[in-house]
């Protein structure tokens, strides 16, 4: 009995994911199903009446818009290192670092906007969840920019670049899946609260 054997020059790689990217998976589901629990949550409580009526914070529109300006400097910044232009890279990777923190700031006054208008964590559901969404939103955003800091640090010692790019991408799937969550977040409050 013969082996017919045969000889394949460019066999096809199975379809595989980055371990870590994998993972990040995950941890963005996990996330994703935290919030969709939240404001199903939100939307049931609210069908049960004496819920609080509040105006959202003018604050929120200036956190909407750096979330969106701090997207597009992180996948500017991810451009230039698959071109290695490392100083392109460090200035677009430290702007999304900034406005990173000036959201916060820009979460903690519309906090502070809140307050003013009679709107507490404790007493009505109301105020309660919004303080939790965008407090649990905001947990999850100084997470994001820990790991800014540690592509950045990174970027500055040229481990970021053309053929070393799993962190970068990594960190612009997170810091872009953010955005979009306080995206998702701001649009749901508008049509909700």
């Amino acid at each position: 009995m013969g082996t017919n054997i045969r000889l394949v020059e460019n066999p096809q790689r199975p379809l595989s994911v980055h371990p870590h990217k994998f993972a990040l998976w995950l941890f963005i589901v996990s996330i994703v199903m935290i919030f969709a629990s939240l404001t199903s949550a939100f939307i049931v409580k609210q069908g049960e009446g004496s819920w609080l009526d509040y105006n959202l914070p003018s604050m929120f529109w200036f956190t909407s818009a750096t979330v969106i300006i701090s997207s597009v400097m992180i996948q500017w910044g991810y451009f230039a290192a698959k071109e290695n232009q490392f100083n392109k890279l460090n200035l677009l990777l430290a702007t999304t670092l900034l406005l990173g923190l000036v959201f916060l700031v820009g979460q903690w006054y519309s906090w502070v906007q809140l307050v003013a208008m009679d709107v507490y964590f404790v007493g009505n559901p109301a105020g309660s969840f919004i303080y939790v969404l965008t407090g649990l939103h905001a947990f999850h955003l100084v997470s994001g920019l820990v790991f800014l800091v540690v592509v950045l640090v990174g970027a500055l010692k040229h481990r970021v670049h053309s053929r070393n790019l799993v962190r970068m991408e990594m960190c612009v799937t997170y810091w872009h899946f953010l955005g979009a969550l306080w995206l998702y977040l701001f649009v749901f409050l508008i049509f909700y609260h």
